[in-house]
């Protein structure tokens, strides 16, 4: 079983820029059906296909160096990012007060499972992105969690357009900034507590598209406005 995981690993890390072209391509086509009002409701009932496809790409990419460990601690990550969004929806006082619409696919408890799925996405990636850097770990844990921010910032300024969800009043208020950094922080501190190392080539080609992807969408959803 690990010798064709390890096979099927080495064939896609050979195919590294034809497979980088396919990802490009595909994002490219989803902004242009996102923002074409005709093909809107089709694209948007995709997304939840569009962020399985990308954890697909980083499993594939993914270079394991203890299984089991990483399995147990992306499996938390998951679980309780779910369990936090889900109380915010419930209560309000975590995020601020908001709903999830359908545009992230099946919800239990008013919640979308795919939000834990993009919560471990956004850690995975952007761990990857500054573990290159030559910083301590520190620096790390915080560039990586203050990125993770900046990308809530642009896709919350979407979200309502693409039916994923929508806050009370409009906007997210400043505490769900705050909460995204100190969620961010303790997942990304997780990361480096329990001595995971994540190497992934394509993880930050698959941050960057997403956060390409709605940033022109946010230009064009304020001009078509």
């Amino acid at each position: 079983m690990n010798l064709n995981l390890r096979n099927i690993s080495q064939y896609f890390h050979k195919k590294e820029k034809e497979i980088s072209i396919i990802l490009i391509v595909f994002f490219i086509i989803g902004i242009l059906g996102v923002a074409a009002p005709l093909s809107r409701t089709l694209f948007i009932a995709l997304i939840p296909l569009a962020l399985l496809l990308s954890i697909v790409f980083l499993i594939l990419f993914h270079q394991s160096q203890t299984w089991k460990k990483e399995v147990l601690v992306f499996l938390s990550i998951f679980l309780v990012s779910f369990l936090i969004e889900a109380a915010g929806v419930k209560y309000g006082f975590i995020f601020g007060i908001y709903g999830y619409g359908d545009g992230l696919g099946i919800k239990i408890l008013g919640t979308p499972l795919l939000i834990g799925v993009n919560w471990l996405l956004l850690v995975y990636c952007t761990s990857v992105i500054f573990e290159k850097t030559p910083v301590g770990s520190i620096w790390k844990i915080s560039g990586a969690s203050v990125l993770m921010v900046l990308y809530d910032f642009v896709m919350e300024q979407v979200a309502p357009n693409m039916d994923m969800w929508s806050f009370e009043g409009g906007a997210a208020p400043l505490r769900n900034y705050f909460s995204w950094f100190i969620l961010a922080l303790l997942f990304q501190s997780m990361l480096k507590i329990t001595g995971i190392r994540i190497i992934n080539r394509i993880a930050p080609l698959v941050f960057y598209c997403q956060l390409v992807f709605f940033i022109i969408l946010l230009i064009i959803f304020k001009i078509t406005e």
